[in-house]
């Protein structure tokens, strides 16, 4: 099989996930956009098809991108994705493969993350930003916003990525830019902290209740905060906006990680950050929501979610309510109405509806059927 890479591809079998195979036995896969998380392994799927489900499921769990290999008789691949709410922790391991993200890709679909990759098997060389490294066994940098180029050197490589969201981080965009695709040490210091941790996650996150999670995912944000501002040189210093804002995620974090306390209030929340109430209500001043509106909008969040469980059908609509901090029945059904248009036994009714008879016809309050007419 010749090494080289053609640049005109001029006989090419297109696979049924939109993958071809160039005329010198390299297969390319335009990842197109971002679905469904692929909970398959690649090794449960048929020889000629694992390199497609392996496009797809890149697809689903991160973003748009090119990928090639030469693998395609024996590629092996497995994709696993944990949400941690303010982050996700992404592991993919697999056979050679060369990545490549233009900004066609880029405009195609974009997560806006910086992606921190814990390289836990094999070596990885990453571009982005005019930045070149290899990485082994150490931490790197990228940003789904911007093109870059990755490819396995050797053989199989194994990766743990934390998912970023830009906002989420306090640290100045400049000058995280300067770190993009510089490989950054995990075996002394914060950094061996992270990894430590990261790997944690990956092996024991999967038997984690999903509100465990995602307070994890609250110290994996301030791990990895705390281990890029350490790589900057300077991480006492921060602008004064940056640290309002820094201050305001970890409040949110601790407000996410808090809401089945039916006492979580202002007081109780500038209490807990040594800030006074007027110093709290001056520091959310020009977010959208105020902090009681923040939690109060949480929280029906969180409960229009489990009532749309089957499992949680049996559970009456009031215990779901307390889970999520509302001690009174005639209140949190009065809220959900507000910010639904219909009461929170209208929403289980029809979310539980089979999924043939709600594709019939959309449901609003003038058109609920008439099982649940109120």
């Amino acid at each position: 099989m010749s090494g080289r890479t053609c640049l005109i591809i001029d006989h090419v079998v297109v696979g049924k996930h939109g993958c071809a195979t160039t005329c010198d036995g390299l297969v390319r896969c335009h990842v197109q956009g971002v679905g469904e998380r692929m909970g398959s392994p690649v090794e449960s799927n048929a020889a000629e098809d694992r390199f497609d489900w392996f496009c797809e499921a890149v697809s689903s769990e991160v973003m748009p991108v090119m990928l090639s290999t030469r693998h395609t008789t024996d590629f092996r691949a497995s994709i696993a994705d944990l949400d941690l709410g303010v982050v996700r922790l992404s592991t993919v391991a697999c056979s050679p493969v060369l990545s490549r993200r233009t900004m066609a890709h880029v405009r195609r679909g974009d997560p806006e993350h910086l992606q921190l990759a814990l390289i836990t098997q094999g070596a990885f060389s990453i571009s982005q930003r005019g930045s070149e490294t290899v990485v082994a066994g150490g931490l790197v940098l990228t940003d789904t916003s911007r093109p870059s180029e990755g490819t396995s050197i050797g053989g199989h490589v194994e990766t743990v990525v934390l998912q970023i969201p830009r906002p989420a981080l306090v640290l100045r965009p400049d000058r995280l830019d300067r770190l993009l695709a510089k490989s950054m040490t995990a075996d002394a210091g914060s950094g061996a902290i992270l990894a430590d941790f990261m790997g944690t996650l990956r092996t024991n996150g999967p038997s984690c209740r999903a509100q465990e999670l995602r307070a994890m995912g609250s110290i994996a944000l301030e791990l990895a905060t705390a281990f890029l501002a350490q790589q900057l040189g300077d991480p006492g210093e921060a602008p004064a906006e940056a640290r309002a804002q820094e201050i305001r995620q970890r409040i949110y974090r601790f407000i996410e990680n808090n809401l089945g306390d039916p006492y979580l209030t202002p007081q109780v929340i500038a209490d807990r950050h040594n800030l006074s109430r007027r110093g709290l209500y001056a520091l959310f001043g020009d977010q959208d929501l105020s902090i009681a509106a923040h939690i109060r909008q949480s929280r029906l969040e969180r409960a229009h979610a489990d009532l749309a469980v089957r499992e949680l059908s049996g559970q009456p609509v009031q215990a779901i309510a307390a889970r999520w901090g509302f001690s009174s029945a005639t209140a949190f059904s009065r809220a959900f109405r507000e910010s639904y248009g219909i009461t929170p036994t209208e929403h289980r009714a029809l979310s539980l509806l089979p999924t043939a008879r709600k594709a019939q016809k959309p449901c609003t309050p003038g058109t609920l059927p008439r099982s649940i007419q109120p």
